[in-house]
């Protein structure tokens, strides 16, 4: 098959790898400046090129073909994304095109190189004719509501966390909600105070007040979070879309994706969970819960790939299933809350209607981890967008659309880029701190070499001449069982004898020690990664952003 741009498959197959041959290469990048681009962002032509429809559209999935629900998908999703969008910011100079590109993240105050995959995401549509559509994860749990801000001096920065509401139980993002109004609101007043010795004008003077104002039209945190980040977005000329992804699991397509799955549990369970133990012995993982744990079964109940929230429950529970008499009965073991009619390849028509009526009682079926990126890779977009973390798991959703859907999955990419805060510190020397160790280190074992150094010693000391004598004698003597234990201490004796006529140089070396440790530790706090896009200068990431991404096609 032939690409866009005269690249044949062949070549897109060279380009990526069969991606599980990334291996170690997915890495964070170290350096200031640098990005992770895998395959190269000119590869994107190719890897739009390469989707297989015949095979898609003889996908039968319980009475609708793949390539029929892949299409209803992606009307569900713009429709579903431009009403959401609108309802925060101006869409009158949005792109569209006919392929749709995808990336997605958690509603977090993540950190630049995360970031670095939104403005990619409307870059490359833009390039390639394509409509661009960030999902917000919101299905995901919400760990913590606070950051870790960099203060101080450039000579002595400290760290600390510093919350923006107060610390709740685990709970998605869909149903966070804010808390504690004064220490939200004040965060962004009590943030840049520390930070400012650092960075005078950071992003978050202009970003946390646009949080404040979402605040007053929704109380879901990550909602204000990620609709302002949106919004600035939107300000530095990024053309792109955003949908929570608890909006798509009610579109008619996933309740169609859902029973598909739910008719084939067994065999889909079998094909996950062995997919999972060679993804794990291939990167040598021993964890029970990387990248996710098995599915599991108790008694009649099998597990299923997906979560199961009640509006009566602040929390989510695993979705288990029960074969009863031609119906499916839905639960968390304890509890049946639905039965639906479907069974093996009968038509899903009654049993989609069913997975719909379900909403009406508070009750959503929602998906995990690599549920979420098997829909939205099969069912919503040509092109995929990861970071890191994603790109990692994803090759296990490569091996699970392969061995259960039969198909050749559809590319994704991996993004990510480091960004220092421009700070200018004096970063410590790495070699020049092993050259201190390797001094003390002579000075507490080989003394008798130190001695004559310069400045440390005059050169008719008798005392220390004939300390060096005797270690000198002892190192000559050969060694011997009888003579092992005394010639060891004898050695020992000498070297420390000789350590007064050192003290001034032990002393010298070891403030220079201190002082590399102290630059370490600056170093450490001033030039970590992770910290979130909005403690950055405003003209850092632009320029950065549109360095990177200028020329790239």
């Amino acid at each position: 098959m032939s690409a866009a741009g005269g690249v044949a498959r062949d070549e897109y197959d060279r380009t990526t790898g069969g991606v599980q041959l990334w291996g170690d290469r997915l890495r964070a990048p170290r350096g200031d400046g640098e990005v992770l681009a895998l395959p190269p962002l000119s590869s994107v032509a190719a890897l739009l090129s390469v989707t297989d429809r015949a095979a898609r559209c003889a996908y039968d999935m319980q009475g609708r073909s793949l390539c029929e629900l892949s299409a209803l998908a992606r009307r569900e999703l713009l429709d579903a994304a431009r009403l959401y969008t609108a309802g925060y910011r101006d869409l009158s100079d949005m792109a569209t095109g006919d392929r749709v590109l995808l990336a997605g993240h958690q509603p977090q105050l993540f950190h630049p190189g995360v970031w670095y995959k939104n403005f990619a995401l409307s870059h490359l549509a833009q390039t390639h004719g394509a409509t661009a559509v960030n999902l917000v994860i919101d299905t995901d749990t919400m760990k913590d509501a606070a950051l870790r801000v960099p203060g101080g001096t450039i000579e002595r920065p400290q760290s600390r966390t510093i919350a923006f509401d107060d610390a709740a139980a685990e709970v998605p993002f869909s149903r966070r909600r804010i808390r504690n109004r004064r220490v939200f609101e004040g965060f962004g007043r009590t943030a840049g105070d520390w930070l400012r010795p650092l960075v005078s004008d950071p992003l978050l003077d202009s970003y946390w007040p646009k949080v404040i104002a979402r605040s007053q039209e929704t109380d879901n945190l990550g909602a204000c979070l990620s609709q302002a980040r949106h919004q600035v977005e939107g300000e530095w000329g990024a053309k792109t879309l955003e949908l929570p992804q608890s909006h798509v699991c009610r579109f008619e397509s996933f309740h169609w994706f859902v029973a598909h799955l739910l008719a084939h549990l067994p065999r889909f369970v079998e094909v996950y969970n062995a997919a999972l133990l060679a993804y794990r012995r291939l990167h040598g993982i021993r964890s029970a819960n990387h990248p996710a744990p098995e599915l599991t079964g108790d008694g009649d109940w099998l597990e299923a790939p997906f979560w199961l929230t009640c509006e009566k429950q602040s929390g989510r529970r695993h979705l288990f299933v029960r074969h009863q008499a031609g119906e499916l009965l839905l639960g968390d073991r304890q509890h049946c809350l639905a039965a639906i009619p479907l069974a093996g390849e009968h038509d899903a028509g009654r049993a989609v209607e069913a997975l719909a009526e379900l909403s009406t009682r508070g009750i959503q079926i929602q998906t995990r981890a690599l549920t979420t990126t098997l829909f939205a890779r099969l069912f919503l977009g040509d092109l995929f967008i990861h970071g890191i973390g994603g790109g990692k798991y994803d090759q296990l959703t490569d091996e699970l659309i392969r061995r259960f859907f039969a198909l050749e999955p559809p590319p994704f990419m991996v993004l990510s880029a480091t960004i220092h805060l421009p700070v200018a510190g004096s970063a410590p020397a790495v070699d020049g701190v092993r050259e201190i160790e390797r001094q003390l280190r002579q000075l507490e074992f080989h003394p008798e070499k130190c001695l004559h150094r310069e400045g440390l010693l005059a050169d008719d000391d008798r005392r220390v001449d004939e300390l060096v004598r005797a270690k000198r004698g002892w190192i000559e003597t050969p060694q011997t069982r009888e003579n092992a234990r005394q010639r060891c201490r004898s050695i020992r004796v000498a070297n420390e004898s000789l350590q007064p006529w050192l003290a001034d140089e032990r002393e010298r070396l070891l403030a220079l020690r201190e002082e590399a440790a102290r630059r370490t530790s600056a170093d450490a706090i001033l030039r970590w990664r992770e910290y979130a896009f909005c403690l950055y200068p405003e003209t850092t990431l632009r320029e950065f952003y549109a360095l990177t991404l200028r020329g790239k096609q």
